[in-house]
């Protein structure tokens, strides 16, 4: 049995695109485990640029065996359009396998997500308004339609019906405008003869490629810091982005996984309301925003920027169980004759060394700052530990051991060929 699964250490857009991709080459199966299209997950091979929302990075690798478990929501236009553009590339798709158990995200979710968004003014959450929050809402009020119900045409006409008068009333009462029953079903019609072909019992899927003693990568989506329970609540998502959330969104128990790689910048991003105690404010975050090309795959929204932190980076090892810890964009930090790292943090005179649930406090939390000596070497093309500078070295086992756990891969750059490894991952 050899199981690896991957996520996001951060506020999400680590870098896990590349990871995957890079750990791909030597897995036989990759599995997404939760979210949807709000994902965005960037790879760069050989120059060509990737995109993916929902299929899994491994589809670039033939023979690769990619599912989209159950505990993804499925914007059914992105997945086909995703297929669509990836056949006009020459990439085989025969290998992708979506669960029969993933819920549907319907029009009106969307339509949902851009109301609520617009109704909370400034207390807008950020969302990507791509339907994600409202279909996983409808998923736990169990009237949520999954992939399974759209190949019973006749129960799927009949829940749809019931499920578009019931969204009616709510655009009703704001003022908006219905959606059309007969112009979903027209379009879901031809969706169900598309997706046919990649219907599977994914559970059965992944247990018996375990089984087999395969090696399946588990692809996490966003950040820990962006899970429904454990992140900064009520600015994270829908789904739990934490390694836990792979045993419910895959049908895999948890004594089967072995290895969890967090992935981590060397500095920290994020996208979004809410808490951000060492964010680089004015000209410094802007510089670090432009070279770092931080801009998000699905939103195009710049992110806020800022040093490393490392109470984050201890709380994401400590949640997920982390054995292993990535670190990507060590290049963005190239061009810095000094670099921080947010060690702890200051609160009413006192230092806090744990991250706090509550999101008052940890706005009003000031960042304890260690620095350090920068390298000013252009680092993007290393191809082992040994050729990077010493001080990059210095600083890559600091990160370490702040946040109590090796690190086993250190990225230099988008390409897979700028990708260092310490340790193997399977």
């Amino acid at each position: 049995m050899t199981t690896l699964v991957v996520v996001g250490a951060q506020w999400g857009d680590e870098g896990k695109g590349k990871i995957i991709d890079y750990l791909a080459s030597e897995a036989e199966m990759v599995v997404r485990c939760q979210g949807g299209s709000n994902a965005g997950h960037t790879v760069v091979s050989k120059g060509d640029v990737y995109k993916f929302h929902l299929i899994p990075s491994g589809i670039l690798f033939p023979g690769v065996t990619c599912i989209i478990g159950n505990g993804v929501v499925l914007d059914l236009g992105v997945v086909l359009q995703e297929l669509d553009d990836l056949k006009k590339r020459g990439v085989d798709t025969s290998n992708l396998y979506i669960s029969e158990r993933a819920h549907l995200i319907m029009p009106y979710h969307c339509r949902l997500d851009a109301l609520q968004e617009q109704i909370k003014g400034d207390n807008k959450i950020g969302t990507t308004k791509r339907g994600i929050g409202p279909a996983y809402a409808d998923k736990s009020s169990r009237t949520g339609l999954r992939v399974l119900d759209l190949l019973k045409w006749d129960s799927f006409k009949e829940k749809l019906a019931f499920n578009v008068a019931e969204k009616n009333h709510i655009f009703a009462a704001y003022g908006e405008e219905p959606v059309d029953l007969n112009e979903i079903l027209v379009a879901f019609k031809d969706y169900a003869q598309k997706i046919k072909p990649f219907v599977r019992d994914t559970v059965t899927l992944i247990n018996d490629a375990i089984k087999q003693n395969k090696k399946v990568l588990f692809e996490g989506a966003q950040g820990s810091l962006l899970d429904l329970d454990l992140g900064t609540y009520p600015f994270v998502t829908s789904s739990n982005a934490v390694a836990g959330g792979v045993c419910a969104g895959s049908g895999v128990g948890p004594t089967k996984l072995q290895k969890i790689y967090g992935i981590s910048k060397a500095y920290t991003t994020r996208v979004g309301s809410g808490p951000f105690p060492s964010e680089l404010l004015g000209e410094a975050g802007d510089e670090l925003c432009r070279i770092g090309c931080e801009y998000g795959t699905t939103t195009g929204r710049a992110r806020r920027c800022g040093w490393f932190d490392a109470v984050v980076g201890r709380y994401s090892v400590m949640i997920n169980g982390m054995t292993d810890l990535v670190i990507t964009k060590l290049d963005v930090l190239d061009y810095m004759p000094e670099i921080k790292i947010c060690t702890a943090y200051r609160y009413e005179g006192k230092e806090v060394q744990t991250f706090p649930a509550d999101l008052d406090l940890l706005a009003k939390c000031d960042p304890v700052y260690e620095t350090m000596p920068g390298w000013s070497v252009d680092t993007t093309k290393c191809r082992s530990y040994d050729d990077l500078p010493q001080a990059a070295k210095n600083y890559l086992n600091r990160l370490g051991e702040l946040c109590e756990v090796p690190i086993s891969i250190v990225a230099i750059g988008p390409d897979r060929e700028q990708t260092i490894t310490l340790n193997p991952a399977f």
